[in-house]
């Protein structure tokens, strides 16, 4: 499970609930369904006029990526596997790495391999990857853009659920008592509509976004693995060359135990 998103969330809610609460607000103030039914239905109701049926089916998907902990390849181990090929490429011969490939679990990279093992070229391999991680890119964008369009419509919702509760208080105008109660009613739909669209549907967005970009990253680290093996590089210039794409802590534990140094 991914404990950030269930973090977060508890936060968010904390941090209003204390803030209402040092504020001198009842809680009791946020039990108004006509607010929900506005803000969460009317989001709902904005969403699905937005998007077409197929790219709505997919949000439970969605949710469970935003939910569970991203299945995570070791990039420091995933260097040295294509190190190892290099070196066995150069020795034997590409045709040596047709059984690795049926050893590789991630279908992306198994691909990849066994194209460059049947002799196709460079480029070949180089844009037949390429599409498909912008593909890639491409589904996950159009999921992270649903949550990202939730998170516009939400607020104006609680505009409009503001403006409801208004009409309703001057209906009241005679009864000082009804009269306040109608406008608080008013202004919890705008709090409910500016928290969820600014504390859930922005950031679940943007956390898709990232996780896909990181997904991409691994993918692109592949594809110049790929090649570099076609090409007959060095196991260490391989190392060197894949090791740019790892955080600054981890490229130099590898390039170190390659004995590379990082201004070579």
């Amino acid at each position: 499970m991914d404990k950030t998103s269930i973090i977060g969330i508890i936060l968010g809610i904390v941090a209003v609930g204390v803030g209402m609460f040092l504020k001198g607000v009842s809680p009791n103030a946020l039990l108004n369904p006509a607010a929900f039914l506005i803000i969460i239905v009317g989001t709902i109701a904005a969403v699905t006029i937005a998007f077409p049926s197929n790219e709505l089916k997919k949000v439970p998907k969605l949710f469970g990526v935003l939910f569970k902990e991203q299945e995570k390849v070791d990039t420091v181990e995933l260097i040295r596997m294509f190190s190892d090929w290099a070196q066995l490429a150069r020795k034997e011969g590409l045709l040596a790495l047709e059984s690795k490939a049926g050893e590789i679990d991630n279908d992306f990279l198994r691909n990849g391999l066994t194209l460059a093992v049947d002799g196709q070229s460079a480029d070949y391999i180089r844009d037949v990857l390429s599409e498909e991680i912008e593909a890639m890119e491409e589904r996950h964008l159009s999921g992270a853009h649903i949550f990202t369009q939730a998170g516009t419509y939400a607020p104006t919702l609680g505009v409009l659920g503001a403006v409801v509760g208004l009409i309703a208080a001057l209906g009241n105008m005679d009864n000082t008592d009804e009269l306040g109660h109608a406008i608080s009613a008013a202004f919890v739909a705008t709090l409910l509509g500016i928290f969820t669209g600014y504390v859930l549907w922005h950031p679940f967005a943007n956390k898709l976004k990232r996780k896909s970009k990181q997904e991409a990253q691994v993918k692109y680290m592949m594809v110049e693995g790929i090649l570099s093996i076609l090409e007959g590089e060095a196991p260490r210039v391989i190392e060197q060359k894949l090791a740019s794409y790892l955080p600054a802590g981890e490229r130099a534990r590898i390039l170190e135990k390659s004995g590379v140094t990082q201004d070579e």
